[in-house]
């Protein structure tokens, strides 16, 4: 329903997360009987969660662990690993510095060149660890990025920008034809970001195999507040999951939708699912593995700009293993571990058996349900509050 702005424009209200709630039906199932797999290119995961392509989240290490416990950690072809032989006394460096010198320091580091030979070692070596190599790229770099990435045997290439599209308009470059890419890398190619129903459709009319949901939402990014752009992530998702399920009617090929930011907790992640989610990507928590090598940081993509940085570089610290955190068991109340037990009992708790089934169930408005009888672990810091 639209809703006057002012006398000269009409605008509509969206959600987040946390104005919104998942309500049980007459059914439940045993937690234990809740399938969470999803399918992306083709391949079936065993659990939806993809690890956002971030140098304080993904190390050929864990995306090689990711692939192990059931998910999938995409590599960032912009980062210190393809810049840097020592990758790690770089991420050590990242973290060592204060707040002040932190966004000159990335702009200085990231202006070492991308090199050919450290793309190719690194999709290597997740491959020789048994890993599901994914690696990402901004579209700029795509068309020489993409084919030696193939060549080495990479197993799914992501196309992620701020914001991404079919149409883009440029004086100075030629944009990416997006449909020719896909059928020159003849592997699933992932693209986002984006969170419309329009791009979406879009999108998927040039053969991806996914599409990533979010504008600003990750805990480190700031380009909603440097940008002023971007959509409440329960709002994106219902959006572009209605463009998904219109292609699929249209044309019989379902294209995945994968929320990408915005999920802290087991909850958030449950309600992206419900939205109609296929799978989530998600940076911060697992940033807070002990594998990770962000060394208790998480930062944002876009910090190393030279002339517009968006991203904070922010203290996570570190709560467990990674297998904790995707599959338990919990040592923590706030719904920060175990992640995948949260989905499986949520599901349960709905009655709903497999990812379809979650998408379809009930949801409310309901903007007091994280402080609605919670006074307590408010005060005290506790639970929710942590």
């Amino acid at each position: 329903m639209d809703i006057a702005l002012g006398k000269s424009r009409k605008t509509r209200r969206v959600y987040g997360f946390d104005e919104i709630s998942l309500v049980p039906s007459i059914i439940t199932v045993n937690p234990d009987d809740a399938d969470v797999s999803t399918t992306i290119g083709g391949k079936k995961f065993d659990i939806p969660i993809i690890a956002s392509a971030m140098d304080g989240v993904v190390s050929p290490k864990t995306a090689i662990l990711m692939s192990k416990y059931g998910g999938l950690g995409v590599l960032n072809l912009q980062g210190v690993w393809t810049r840097y032989e020592d990758a790690e006394s770089i991420l050590k460096k990242i973290a060592s510095v204060s707040k002040e010198e932190y966004v000159p320091l990335m702009q200085k580091l990231y202006l070492e060149p991308i090199k050919k030979e450290l793309v190719i070692k690194r999709i290597k070596e997740i491959k020789a660890g048994g890993g599901i190599a994914a690696v990402s790229s901004i579209p700029q770099d795509a068309i020489e990025l993409g084919p030696i990435s193939r060549d080495a045997g990479v197993d799914f290439f992501v196309l992620q920008s701020t914001v991404i599209s079919t149409k883009h308009k440029s004086t100075t470059s030629e944009p990416l034809d997006v449909k020719k890419f896909c059928e020159l890398m003849k592997i699933p190619v992932l693209i986002g970001n984006c969170v419309t129903y329009e791009v979406t459709l879009s999108l998927m009319g040039t053969g991806v195999a996914g599409v990533l949901v979010g504008i600003g939402p990750g805990a480190a990014c700031t380009s909603r507040g440097v940008l002023g752009i971007g959509l409440p992530m329960a709002t994106a998702i219902a959006d572009c999951a209605a463009a998904r399920d219109d292609y699929f009617k249209e044309n019989n090929i379902y294209v995945p939708i994968i929320g990408d930011g915005g999920m802290a907790v087991g909850g958030d992640i449950c309600k992206a699912i419900a939205c109609g989610a296929d799978a989530v990507m998600i940076g911060s928590p697992i940033a807070r593995a002990a594998e990770s090598p962000g060394g208790d940081y998480h930062w944002g993509m876009a910090t190393p700009s030279p002339t517009l940085p968006r991203g904070s570089r922010i203290k996570v610290g570190m709560i467990g293993s990674l297998k904790e955190i995707l599959l338990g068991p919990a040592k923590y109340d706030d719904g920060s571990m175990n992640l995948v037990g949260a989905l499986k009992t949520s599901m349960g708790t709905l009655g709903a058996q497999h990812l379809k089934e979650m998408q379809k169930v009930d949801i409310v408005i309901a903007p007091s349900i994280l402080t609605e009888g919670k006074v307590y672990q408010k005060a005290q810091q506790l639970g929710m509050y942590k």
